[in-house]
């Protein structure tokens, strides 16, 4: 990649964008972690695996069915994961057809938790920016240190972290973390900053082998230590990580939280994503 030719984000082609992100992310996904496997159903990409997996529907193309064979398609992929013991995730995108499939999915038993901004930035244009910026690594506050986990102590911290920022048992992310380490690590890259001994911020950047994006997940900030550019500096570092690995772009699936941060950044917003979940 040439990493000289920078896009600003204003001349970010939106639409070529997203449909390389539904196409290579979603619709010709890969398998996630050890076990986990891809299948098609028809119209349908699902991604399956065991309960520490991600489990869910990545891609569905049911526009121009009727509302009876709409419904039975989400009725077979319910029933798919249901027979499994799995919790599944449907990823439903605002593009996503048919417009009225959110009720439908409602309908079947699925419950859509927060909306979130999937936004993307060129990863040449963010990490020129933080190096403009004269930032060679994180721009951390002194007294600060980052340390890339590798092992399940650097786990540990980073799960310390996620409970901190988001709430109890976050025992699921670190698993599935560890798991990822063990088996490709080269498809995973994640972080925790330290105060002293103590875990204060975290993040996490996921490798695609095969597309052009590389993805920002997992980041976040004890309380008492946001508003101090902490979330920013992991951005530039996984920047720089998926930059040099050959990656195009970095996407996120952005809270109302972090939009306003990375929109000063340079991301640009291409759809919304809502997550509709079914426990069995």
């Amino acid at each position: 990649m040439d990493h000289s030719r920078r896009t600003r984000p204003q001349d970010l082609d939106r639409t070529a964008v997203l449909a390389a992100f539904d196409r290579q992310v979603r619709r010709d996904a890969r398998p996630e972690g050890p076990g986990a496997r891809i299948e098609r159903d028809g119209r349908v990409v699902r991604h399956v695996g065991d309960a520490d997996t991600w489990n869910g529907v990545l891609w569905s193309d049911l526009g121009g069915l009727d509302g009876p064979a709409v419904d039975a398609v989400i009725a077979a992929q319910r029933d798919r994961f249901a027979a499994l013991g799995l919790e599944c995730e449907w990823k439903l995108y605002e593009h996503d057809r048919p417009a009225d499939l959110g009720s439908r999915l409602r309908a079947a038993g699925f419950v859509p938790e927060p909306t979130e901004t999937l936004m993307v930035a060129e990863c040449a244009a963010l990490t020129g920016a933080f190096d403009a910026a004269g930032a060679p690594g994180p721009a951390l506050p002194e007294g600060l240190r980052l340390l890339p986990v590798t092992d399940a102590a650097g786990v540990e911290l980073l799960v310390r972290v996620h409970e901190a920022a988001f709430g109890p048992d976050r025992s699921r992310v670190g698993e599935r973390l560890a798991a990822r380490l063990a088996s490709a690590p080269e498809t995973v890259a994640a972080s925790v900053v330290l105060a002293g001994d103590t875990p204060v911020s975290a993040a996490r950047l996921e490798l695609r082998p095969g597309t052009d994006f590389a993805g920002l997940w997992g980041g976040g900030t004890v309380p008492e230590w946001r508003g101090r550019g902490l979330y920013r500096a992991l951005v530039g570092h996984r920047a720089r990580i998926a930059s040099a690995r050959g990656f195009r772009h970095l996407q996120v699936d952005a809270s109302e939280l972090s939009r306003p941060i990375l929109e000063r950044l340079g991301f640009v917003a291409l759809t919304t994503t809502t997550p509709f979940v079914r426990t069995p």
